[in-house]
Formats: C-alpha cells, structure tokens, sequence
C-alpha cells in the first residue's frame, strides 16, 4: 500500500499536536529531519532527511530510506553495505516536524559510512578555550574503503 500523507495546513493546531492524523511537516526543500535510534541499546545512530518519497518508502517496505541531500536522490540505507535498518518504530514530535526512527540495525551492526556503529563518534571538548573533536573510541566494524 502506498502511504498518502495529510497536508499539515489542513489540520488545526489542536489536531496537529493531539490528534491522531499523520501528517509530516516537510520543511521549505520538502525534507523532515529523522534521528535514528537503535533498537534494545537505544543508542543514537544518525541523524538524516526524508522526503515524501523516502518517508513513503521507509513506511510501505519497513525498511529505512532517506533522502540524500549530497547526491539528490534516495538512498535505501544499507543497499551497498548490506547494513540495512529495519524499522521498529516510527514516532512524531509534537508539531510533526521531526521524526525519531527506532530500528534493528542489521549487518555487521554499523549504521555509519566510515564503518562504526553510530555517526556519533566524536565528542566536542573545550581545552585551552579551543573547541576541538576527540574520538569517543568507537571501532570500526567494516572497512569503508573494501566496500564503497
């Protein structure tokens, strides 16, 4: 079956932020930012757009689509890593802007293109009044190189 969404705009506010009609509100390039949670560990693995399309297809096939902003097309995740996500659960802010995708990350368990589980491995500190990147230590569970 082929989901159809509800044009937020028709909906009052009311409707919108308590009711029970899906109804994605897609941002001025027609995207709606996803965080994409694992399932159990409940760790963050990405951050990602969907269009209507990738939304359309995520929830039809229950696998994870998303719109690629950097090569302007869909991109089933995991097509060419064989570390598909299936979808367990699919929930909406309030106001229907933003999605946050709980999924059973499969493969070799790396949602990541650099090969680890999240894309989430850095964390920001501040030495010296200087902001800078530190690896979080997250190894890698495939070599990106052998596969893209």
């Amino acid at each position: 079956m082929t989901q159809t969404f509800t044009d937020p705009a028709s909906l009052s506010h009311a409707a919108l932020e308590e009711g029970t009609t899906f109804a994605p509100r897609f941002d001025a390039h027609g995207l709606v930012t996803v965080v994409t949670v694992e399932s159990g560990s409940n760790d963050v693995l990405m951050l990602a757009h969907m269009n209507q399309e990738a939304l359309r297809l995520t929830l039809d096939s229950g696998i994870a689509h998303y719109w690629s902003r950097s090569r302007g097309k869909i991109w089933k995740k995991g097509e060419t890593s064989g570390e598909l996500q299936e979808v367990v659960e699919l929930r909406t802010d309030c106001d229907q802007d933003a999605l946050v995708m709980v999924v059973r990350q499969t493969g070799r368990g790396a949602a990541c293109h650099t090969g680890r589980k999240s894309c989430f491995y850095r964390r920001v500190a501040v030495v010296d009044g200087t902001a800078g990147l530190e690896d979080t230590g997250l190894p890698r569970l495939f070599d990106p190189a052998g596969v893209y």
